[in-house]
């Protein structure tokens, strides 16, 4: 079984007058390999994949793919059409990937049997491992905990984006013994390590992502106190980039850093001038500690 370890970001996708920049996604994964991250997660929430088309996505993957080992690389697979989600997913493993991130289908709010069928048929049709990403405030859908744990019970889904804000659910998850649980909750990342979790999806760790591989390693080591100190150092950032809708701060502050544009795709906005105010002095807060 595979197993997915250590500080995983799920890229943005930077823009240029509307299309995709792709000298600027070069230079933001170079920075973060640099950083030291374990993986990349291309075309995730944060990427605004669903103001992409399927070609633009593949686009992306395909770039990305150039740059870092096939093994470092999970794709985002979602959708609510199973016949259009299904032929996208070929065209996906037709490139080697690590694994594929995949939602419950929003919107349409399914019933708990549908969810299990859903993942069922996806990871039937898999050829790479399957991480279920449980995020109920973005596609309107709750696990129950023996549901959860019954898509987890599939041999090809090997992990669980956990932001499904329910500890019980999290805590069963870690008790099976059947996945890999990653922290998709930046917030959370101390306390979900601690408690086993393997790692986190995190887009905090854009910026300053060696702090954020720093803080995994210590508590993996048993550096608790380390650790601790870490995360409270990175507390005032992961705050500041979810003051307004995700990706809009971590854009805004990878632009302060020289390394994109501060770009999105309507109806996102451009995070707002306190905001960047605010982003200033906490980076330079952290030039300086380090």
């Amino acid at each position: 079984m595979s197993s997915f370890q250590g500080i995983w970001v799920p890229l943005v996708t930077p823009f240029h007058n509307s299309a995709i920049d792709f000298v600027g996604l070069q230079r933001l994964v170079s920075h973060l390999l640099e950083g030291g991250i374990d993986g990349i997660v291309v075309c995730g929430t944060t990427a605004e994949a669903a103001a992409l088309s399927k070609h633009e996505q593949l686009a992306v993957l395909d770039a990305v793919l150039e740059l870092v080992p096939a093994q470092r690389v999970v794709m985002g697979l979602a959708g609510n059409n199973l016949t259009e989600l299904l032929q996208f997913q070929s065209e996906i493993l037709k490139r080697p990937v690590a694994g594929l991130l995949v939602p419950p289908p929003y919107y349409i709010r399914p019933s708990q049997a549908g969810l299990e069928a859903f993942f069922n048929t996806v990871a039937d049709a898999s050829s790479v491992p399957i991480i279920v990403y449980d995020i109920p405030y973005r596609t309107g859908v709750v696990f129950e905990q023996a549901t959860l744990l019954n898509v987890v019970a599939h041999e090809r889904v090997v992990a669980v984006k956990d932001c499904g804000g329910n500890q019980a659910n999290t805590l069963a998850l870690l008790g099976s013994g059947n996945v890999d649980v990653l922290c998709g909750e930046d917030n959370q990342i101390f306390s979900a390590l601690c408690l086993g979790a393997t790692g986190a999806i995190a887009a905090s760790a854009h910026v300053h992502p060696e702090l954020f591989v720093a803080l995994y390693q210590q508590i993996r080591d048993n550096q608790l106190a380390a650790g601790r100190a870490t995360f409270f150092q990175l507390v005032p950032l992961i705050h500041s980039l979810f003051m307004e809708p995700n990706p809009a701060p971590v854009k805004s502050a990878l632009a302060i850093e020289g390394l994109i544009s501060d770009e999105l795709r309507a109806p996102m906005q451009r995070g707002s001038e306190s905001l960047k105010v605010r982003l200033q002095h906490i980076l330079k807060g952290l030039e300086n500690s380090n």
